[in-house]
C-alpha cells in the first residue's frame, strides 16, 4: 500500500505539471496541500520534490494557487526537514510576500508559516521590521482570526523592542501592506 501512495502523488504532480486547466491545476495544487498535513506524506512530498513546487508556486499570478501553495508548506513547515529545506532554498522571502495578499487564508497561512519557520538561525528573516510592521497593521484588523493570530506573532515572536521600533516606524509611513479583505 506504501507504494501505492508514492505512486498516487506521483501522478498528482506529474498531473499538475502537465496540465493546462487552470481549475485541474487548483484541484491538484489543493490534494498535495491536503497530503502536505500527514506526516506519514513528508518523505515522499520531499522526493517529488513538492516543497519546491509550492515555493514556485508562491510567485502564481492565481490567488487560488498561491493560497493553496502556502497552504501546503505551512503544513509542511512543521517538520525539521522541511523546514530547513525551506529555510535553505530562500523561501522566507516569498513566503514573506503572501502577507501581502488581498485573500485572508493566504494571510493567515503566511502568519502561521513564518511563524512555525521562525528559528535561532532564522529569526532575523521571519522577523524582520516590516513583517514586524505588517503585524502590528494585522493586531488592528477586524478578522478577529488576524488580528488574534498577529497578536500572538508579536507577543511570542518578537522582542519589546522590535515591536517598538515598528510601531515608531509607522508612525512617520504612510505605505504600508493593505489588510486582506475578507
Amino acid at each position: 500500500m506504501e507504494l501505492g501512495r508514492l505512486e498516487y502523488l506521483q501522478a498528482l504532480v506529474t498531473e499538475f505539471q502537465v496540465t493546462d486547466s487552470p481549475e485541474a491545476k487548483e484541484q491538484v495544487l489543493a490534494n498535495l496541500a491536503n497530503f502536505a498535513y500527514d506526516p506519514k506524506n513528508y518523505e515522499y512530498l520531499r522526493q517529488l520534490q513538492v516543497l519546491d513546487l509550492f515555493l514556485d508556486t508562491l510567485a502564481e499570478d492565481s490567488e487560488t494557487l498561491v493560497e493553496f501553495a502556502i497552504g501546503g508548506l505551512c503544513n509542511l513547515c512543521l517538520d525539521k526537514t522541511n523546514k530547513e529545506y525551506i529555510l535553505e532554498a530562500n523561501g522566507v522571502e516569498p513566503i514573506i510576500n503572501c502577507l501581502s495578499s488581498s485573500n485572508e487564508e493566504t494571510v493567515m497561512s503566511a502568519v502561521t508559516t513564518l511563524m512555525y519557520l521562525t528559528t535561532p538561525q532564522s529569526r532575523q528573516q521571519t522577523t524582520a521590521l516590516p513583517v514586524v510592521e505588517c503585524m502590528l497593521r494585522f493586531s488592528l484588523s477586524a478578522s478577529r482570526r488576524l488580528s488574534n493570530l498577529a497578536t500572538v506573532f508579536l507577543e511570542d515572536y518578537c522582542t519589546p523592542l522590535q515591536v517598538e521600533e515598528a510601531r515608531n516606524l509607522s508612525k512617520h509611513t504612510a505605505v504600508g501592506i493593505p489588510l486582506p479583505k475578507d
